[in-house]
C-alpha cells in the first residue's frame, strides 16, 4: 500500500475514536463544564506522553519550528473546545456535520503552506462529500442563521490550522513531543478557570472523564500516525466517516433517528471517502 493508503486506514480509526468521544462529551457536558473535560482530557494525554519524553529530556521537548507549534496549539485549543461547546448545544449529527468544513480549510492551507497538489480527482472527491454534507444540512436550513451554528464552523477552522500543521511537524518531531506540547498548553488553559469551574466527579462521573481521555488520547496518537503517514488534504477527506458514526451514535445513545435526507447525504460521503482511497491504492 502506498503511504496515502496506509494513512487512510489510520485516519478511518481515528475518526471512529474521535466519534465516540463527542458522543460521551455530550453525555459529560449535561454535568460538568466543558473547560473541565477538555482539562481532564488534556491530563491523560500528557501522562501518556511522559514515558516517551522521559527517554531523552529535555531534548525531547526541543523545536525548530516554535511559530508553527504556537499556531497548532491555538489552532488545537479552538478545535477542542469548541467541539465539546458544539455537542453540549446542538444534535451530534449537526455538530458532526457542520464540523466537516473542516476537509475545505485543510484542503486550502495544505495548497497553500504545504505545496500539495489538489488535482481534479481530490477535489471532485470533497465537492461530492460536501454535496452529503448539505443533503444532511437540508431539513434545518432555517436553522443556519443561528448563530449557535458558527461553533462547529468556529471549531473547524481551528482543526484546520492544526491538522495542517501536524503535517508539516509530523516530519521532525515525534507524536509525544507534538502531543506533550498540546496538552501543556490547552490543558493550562483549561486549568485556570478550574479554580472556579472544578465540580468533583461521582464513581461514574470519574469512569466517563477517564474514558473520554483514554478513547481520545489514543484518536490523537493513530491520527498522527495518519498524518505521518498521508497528505494533509487527503486524509482530511476521512472526516466525513464522522457523520455514519455520529448518526449511528445518535440512534443508539441518544434516540436520534436518522432521517431520509440523513441517509442519502451520508451515502455520498461514504462515497467520496471511498473513491480516494481506491484511487489512492490503484496508483500504487
Amino acid at each position: 500500500m502506498s503511504d496515502n493508503t496506509k494513512g487512510l486506514l489510520w485516519a478511518l480509526l481515528a475518526t471512529a475514536l474521535f466519534s465516540i468521544v463527542a458522543a460521551l462529551a455530550k453525555q459529560a457536558v449535561t454535568q460538568y463544564h466543558v473547560l473541565q473535560i477538555l482539562f481532564f482530557r488534556q491530563v491523560i494525554v500528557l501522562l501518556s506522553s511522559l514515558p516517551d519524553i522521559a527517554r531523552s529530556f529535555p531534548n525531547s521537548l526541543k523545536t525548530t519550528h516554535p511559530a508553527l507549534h504556537a499556531a497548532r496549539l491555538i489552532g488545537a485549543f479552538v478545535a477542542l473546545s469548541c467541539s465539546i461547546w458544539a455537542v453540549a448545544i446542538l444534535p451530534l449529527t449537526t455538530a458532526t456535520t457542520l464540523a466537516f468544513a473542516q476537509v475545505f480549510f485543510v484542503a486550502l492551507l495544505a495548497h497553500l503552506f504545504l505545496g500539495e497538489t489538489m488535482g481534479r480527482h481530490r477535489l471532485g472527491a470533497v465537492i461530492v462529500g460536501f454535496a452529503g454534507v448539505i443533503v444532511v444540512m437540508r431539513p434545518g436550513v432555517e436553522g443556519l442563521v443561528d448563530l449557535k451554528t458558527l461553533i462547529p464552523i468556529l471549531g473547524a477552522l481551528g482543526a484546520g490550522v492544526a491538522v495542517t500543521s501536524v503535517r508539516r511537524l509530523s516530519q521532525t518531531e515525534t507524536t509525544a513531543t507534538l502531543l506533550a506540547y498540546q496538552s501543556l498548553f490547552v490543558g493550562g488553559l483549561a486549568g485556570i478557570p478550574m479554580l472556579w469551574l472544578w465540580a468533583t466527579p461521582d464513581l461514574f462521573g470519574w469512569l466517563l472523564l477517564i474514558a473520554m481521555g483514554l478513547l481520545a488520547t489514543l484518536g490523537q496518537w493513530v491520527g498522527v500516525r495518519a498524518l505521518r503517514l498521508g497528505e494533509a488534504s487527503v486524509i482530511g477527506n476521512m472526516e466525513y466517516t464522522k457523520l455514519v458514526h455520529a448518526a449511528l451514535l445518535g440512534w443508539l445513545v441518544f434516540r436520534e433517528v436518522p432521517d431520509a435526507y440523513t441517509l442519502l447525504g451520508a451515502g455520498l460521503i461514504m462515497a467520496s471517502s471511498a473513491y480516494i482511497f481506491r484511487r489512492e491504492a490503484r496508483q500504487k
